[in-house]
């Protein structure tokens, strides 16, 4: 019997520690014989790809950054994201549009009704919307998160930002976990990796997704 496909998306502002923990739940999800597919976003595809460094290291105005990233995410969906959904695969997307509306919308400042427009047109299909099954979000305070990047590695027009650019972008995440509060799991990222993995795979254990005693 096919199995039913999940998509599970991670968001949180850069310096929240979700990449070890993507590929954790990947590895958990494929000891229980579930195929996986890892993936992000800008990018997941050799367009999306392009269009991803145009976005972090081009300089641009808002609409234009918008519209880049709902392009990749159109190509994205279309060649990656739908076809493993139908094969039954568990996919993992390091960040969606939640990362949109954080960033643009609340970071920016951006018009949320232009991107609440192109949601719409990009992600609707035949059953609504096309959104996670679930959102993990790792919340951080953007000071802690600053701790982190720092030296880490050279940053993007992104990481380049100062903190209060990313307490409007945690803001903007609190914004969309309220809207769609049943969507999102958050987590306190600021604890140690072992209790932010304790608190992200019992989320799933819950949900009858992961098997307890195999995790």
């Amino acid at each position: 019997m096919t199995k039913t496909g999940l998509f599970i998306s991670f968001e949180g502002i850069d310096g929240a520690g979700k990449s070890t923990h993507i590929d954790g739940l990947a590895a958990a999800f494929k000891a229980q014989g579930r195929q996986v597919t890892l993936t992000r976003e800008p990018g997941g595809t050799p367009l999306a790809e392009k269009l991803r460094e145009m976005v972090l290291h081009d300089a641009m105005d808002a609409l234009t950054e918008a519209l880049l990233i709902f392009a990749a995410r159109r190509d994205h969906l279309q060649n990656v994201i739908e076809p493993a959904l139908a094969r039954g695969d568990v996919v993992l997307c390091d960040r969606f549009t939640d990362a949109t509306f954080a960033y643009q919308g609340s970071g920016r400042g951006f018009d949320l009704g232009v991107l609440q427009q192109l949601e719409h047109w990009v992600q609707a299909n035949s059953q609504g919307l096309r959104q996670p099954d679930v959102t993990v979000w790792f919340e951080l305070d953007p000071a802690i998160a600053a701790v982190r990047l720092a030296g880490a590695r050279v940053p993007d027009r992104f990481e380049a930002q100062p903190v209060a650019f990313f307490q409007k972008v945690s803001d903007g995440y609190a914004a969309r976990a309220q809207a769609d509060a049943q969507r999102f799991v958050r987590l306190d990222a600021a604890q140690p990796r072992e209790s932010v993995w304790q608190q992200l795979q019992q989320q799933f254990v819950q949900r009858g997704w992961l098997d307890a005693r195999l995790v």
